[in-house]
């Protein structure tokens, strides 16, 4: 694939694919959209004490870096897992430049992101542990380490990835999670919506960010399935 830069309209940028005419983020505002549907329906929505948040689809690291940041300020231990079949160059990577929305040492945190190995553990920050696993989220080869409290369901849409966006796959997620565990993601498409209470989620419409009327949060039941 062969990603190419676009500029959003909160200032950060993201990336274009044309062989999937789709891009990363919203051109409505890539940080934008991450704090509104990760963050704060996610991360801060959930109240664990040291919560572990899968991301599938680590993609550019924007959700990534914006967690490490607010468990450091939040002084709340995060363990990290995200699964990526494509890594991006670090060419690709320094054009983003996401590190300048962050205060302070922000660069440094998002080029350690980066930069830190595949398929081990690495604590970047007191508060922040980061596990990348390289490996194709619809296969069989990879698994946790221990369940998640927090999903972050960001693969590429339903109608440009079909694959990710299966009942089998939801089932498997649900398994993953703790009971009470959060799944958000940016998509508020009935199907989604219908899989993920069929998997033994409680799912709500919510807010969607700027440019999209709804997204999706569904709380995993304490039976679950």
């Amino acid at each position: 694939m062969n990603p190419e830069y676009r500029n959003t309209a909160d200032g950060s940028g993201t990336l274009y694919l044309p062989e999937m005419n789709e891009q990363y983020h919203s051109l409505n505002g890539a940080v934008t959209e991450s704090k509104h549907v990760f963050i704060e329906m996610g991360y801060r929505f959930h109240s664990a004490p040291n919560p572990v948040i899968f991301e599938v689809g680590f993609g550019t690291g924007l959700n990534c870096l914006l967690t490490a940041d607010l468990a450091e300020k939040d002084q709340r231990s995060v363990f990290y897992i995200a699964i990526e079949k494509y890594p991006l160059s670090s060419e690709t990577i320094k054009k983003l430049d996401y590190g300048r929305f962050i205060q302070g040492k922000g660069r440094e945190l998002f080029s350690s992101i980066h930069e830190c190995v595949w398929d081990v553990p690495v604590q970047l920050t007191p508060w922040f542990t980061l596990l990348k696993l390289k490996a194709d989220f619809t296969g069989n080869e990879w698994q946790l380490p221990q369940h998640c409290d927090i999903i972050y369901f960001d693969a590429f849409g339903p109608d440009k990835q079909p694959e990710m966006w299966t009942l089998p796959n939801f089932l498997h997620l649900s398994q993953l999670m703790s009971p009470g565990g959060v799944f958000v993601t940016y998509s508020a498409k009935g199907m989604v919506r219908r899989q993920l209470t069929e998997v033994g989620f409680t799912v709500e419409r919510l807010p969607g960010p700027p440019g999209k009327k709804e997204m999706l949060r569904g709380i995993k039941t304490a039976s679950g399935i």
